[in-house]
């Protein structure tokens, strides 16, 4: 049976011709992505901003949120955000840390007393302001510490040259993927920080895999100039990182279709993510190695097989 293919397996694409391209384009988007996250700000979940999340359905019918909304409006309990999602059944109300006097369980409850009859509770979350703080400042040396050993490992992993490009991909996917955060307004909450950890992950293991091969070429091709170099190898993965992105991307489109509202921020960011990540370690990293003045040395032979493109 003849395996399925999604790239001709004797591709010769010259990719390092378009680093001109890609470097002023991916410095634009880095620059928009922190001044977005400057500006505009990301829409935290409240496990990172505090507050009450609930989610209900309607008994029977569609939610009518704008009648929802003028009932909880007042309830006294401050500002409450009102959403559909999912379903034309489905409604979320989330609101800020209640008034004094009043705890977390208590306003949930007079919001659940004042539609109860009317709609079922299918989740509730309430989260403090110290308890969101504590989050924080976890989430983010979660984040920190993992992105310090993933640079600690790139460095004693490879030559200077490679791991300098590998650590500039990896916080180019980092910026993106909070600008995708910023642009979409997805809830930014503790599963986004998972996403964010699995973007880490993935976008190290393809770009591993595309310096390895590297470094298998130079040792075979000695005297091939680097930019030629760096396009055969990234021909020769170019087949296998096709086939891995539509597999995971194809299981992350059933996780969004299907998998419901809770994991659904998760679910797009990877999508972004394998997007950004496969872009990066092709056309972000691998240039790179040219900028830093990486050199075959020319100790040896080696066979200088024909340039990507050349018939």
């Amino acid at each position: 049976m003849k395996l399925l293919r999604l790239a001709p397996e004797n591709l010769k694409f010259g990719f390092m011709r378009f680093r001109r391209l890609s470097y002023p384009m991916s410095a634009l988007l880095s620059i928009i992505s922190v001044v977005l996250f400057l500006t505009v700000g990301m829409n935290y979940g409240i496990d990172f901003s505090g507050g009450t999340l609930l989610e209900m359905r309607a008994k029977s019918g569609d939610a009518d949120i704008a009648a929802i909304r003028n009932t909880v409006d007042h309830l006294g309990l401050g500002t409450m955000e009102v959403q559909g999602f999912g379903t034309p059944s489905d409604v979320s109300i989330r609101f800020g840390t209640p008034p004094a006097g009043i705890s977390a369980d208590q306003a949930g409850a007079k919001v659940k007393e004042a539609l109860g009859a009317q709609y079922d509770v299918r989740r509730e979350e309430s989260v403090g302001p110290r308890v969101s703080g504590e989050l924080v400042q976890q989430g983010t040396l979660g984040v920190v510490v993992s992105i310090l050993a993933v640079l600690a490992y790139l460095w004693f992993r490879f030559e200077w040259q490679f791991a300098v490009g590998a650590i500039i991909a990896t916080m180019h996917d980092l910026l993106l993927t909070v600008g995708f955060f910023c642009v979409t307004k997805l809830e930014f909450n503790s599963t986004s920080i998972a996403a964010i950890l699995t973007i880490v992950g993935y976008s190290l293991n393809e770009t591993v895999v595309v310096l390895d091969r590297i470094r298998e070429m130079m040792r075979k091709y000695k005297k091939m100039p680097t930019d030629d170099l760096i396009d055969t190898s990234v021909n020769a993965v170019v087949p296998r990182t096709i086939m891995t992105a539509t597999t995971v991307f194809l299981a992350l489109l059933a996780l969004v279709i299907f998998g419901g509202e809770v994991i659904r921020s998760f679910s797009l960011a990877m999508m972004w993510g394998i997007f950004v990540a496969t872009y990066s370690s092709i056309f972000i990293c691998s240039p790179m190695l040219i900028y830093l003045g990486l050199r075959n040395d020319g100790s040896g032979p080696g066979e200088a097989p024909k340039r990507p493109g050349q018939t």
